[in-house]
């Protein structure tokens, strides 16, 4: 297990993350955040939602130059499903498994978003509640993400797919995911492109104290600059419980 807190200190633009586990009292985890650099980026905040979560707005209108990438639904209910996802496939997500598509048949939609140099990973998580007598969940987390290595060939880069998925997780652990490794370029700036994606499996890390405390660990370990917004929900699964917190740099 990781210590959250030094991952994000360790790298000042992760991009947009995304936290999924359970506390020590064995309540059902799940965050996200997102941090820009460009105005564009920065200037959003996070707001609740018609789908039980949130979404990006903008915090300016008038300064706001494109929000195709920008502005969407980030965490959706459905049902006895919560998804979060850093980009419009949450809409998707939750539209084909009410169709009876699973999680990983609806991300086969999507891929990568078209953001060159970038080509930004698309990352997913959903939170399952089995409604059973044992008040357990379980969890998966997907990244798309561009297989940058066929771009030199000539062709349209291909797409590689990824999911994972968590049963019967142990209290106090949890999965991190986002967008970005940390750059190797010298003085470790964040400003220099392409950014290079995210590698690997979920980061196992330790989730520890109550809400309010994970929740400032988290926005408090995020780069000062970069950072935007940050959304906490915590749920207790046997008694349906949830507590949720909305942190905006900008208000």
């Amino acid at each position: 297990m990781k210590n959250i807190s030094e991952i994000l200190k360790s790298n000042p633009y992760p991009g947009r993350g995304i936290i999924l586990g359970k506390s020590p009292d064995g309540k059902a985890v799940a965050a996200y955040f997102i941090m820009g650099r460009s105005e564009n980026s920065r200037n959003r905040v996070f707001v609740e939602n018609e789908f039980a979560g949130i979404s990006t707005k903008a915090f300016d209108e008038s300064k706001m130059s494109d929000p195709s990438l920008v502005i969407y639904n980030a965490v959706r209910v459905l049902g006895s499903k919560l998804i979060v996802t850093n980009g419009d496939q949450t809409d998707t997500i939750a539209e084909l498994m009410d169709k009876q598509q699973t999680f990983e048949q609806s991300l086969r939609t999507r891929e990568y978003e078209p953001d060159r140099p970038n080509f930004t990973p698309r990352i997913s998580g959903i939170l399952h509640f089995s409604n059973s007598a044992d008040n357990s969940f379980n969890y998966a987390m997907s990244i798309l993400k561009c297989d940058c290595a066929t771009i030199s060939s000539g062709n349209n880069p291909s797409c590689l797919r990824y999911t994972f998925a968590y049963n019967n997780p142990k209290s106090g652990t949890g999965r991190f995911i986002h967008t970005y490794k940390a750059t190797t370029d010298p003085g470790g700036k964040p400003d220099n492109l392409p950014l290079p994606s995210f590698e690997g499996e979920p980061v196992p890390i330790e989730i520890s104290g109550n809400i309010d405390d994970f929740a400032s660990l988290i926005w408090d370990s995020l780069d000062s600059e970069n950072k935007v917004s940050l959304w906490v929900r915590f749920v207790d699964v046997g008694t349906g419980a949830v507590e949720s917190r909305i942190v905006n740099k900008y208000e």
